[in-house]
């Protein structure tokens, strides 16, 4: 496993019980990925694995093989995201933030879909419960644009 720009590291030598958060939190310092339910039902905790939006607190760290990338790790990347999001007034408490730019960054990265509804349904699983969705989508949407 490589997390961000750091060396890879044997999987393998984990604890077999490790969270993959809980591995980025303490062991990595990479605090930007939050815990809120630890049950996988709010997306607070997306990472992305080879690219694909994974929920780190129900991930064990001795199974993920590949590249992971965190809130900071796509932090350059998605700048001109965040700064969408501040205008769209897309985060007010923030918690939520890191897991919804991690998982919008990946959805841009393959190509945002064409109707907010399927943009939507993208975000399905990234929970929200201060804006009530409508300038995170439209943040996402003026990114892609």
């Amino acid at each position: 496993m490589r997390v961000n720009d750091r060396e890879p590291i044997d999987e393998s030598l984990l604890p077999a019980d490790l969270r993959l958060l809980d591995y980025l939190r303490d062991q990595c310092g990479l605090v930007g990925t939050k815990e809120s339910c630890g049950r996988g039902e709010c997306g607070a905790c997306t990472v992305l694995v080879d690219g694909k939006a994974i929920l780190s607190c129900i991930t064990l760290a001795s199974r993920v093989q590949g590249h992971v990338e965190t809130i900071e790790g796509v932090a350059e990347e998605s700048a001109e995201l965040r700064e969408s999001f501040a205008r769209h007034g897309a985060f007010q408490c923030g918690f939520c933030t890191p897991g919804q730019i991690v998982r919008a960054t990946a959805i841009l990265r393959g190509g945002c879909p064409d109707t907010d509804v399927e943009l939507r349904k993208a975000m399905n699983g990234n929970v929200c419960r201060c804006t009530g969705y409508n300038g995170i989508i439209a943040a996402i949407r003026e990114v892609a644009e």
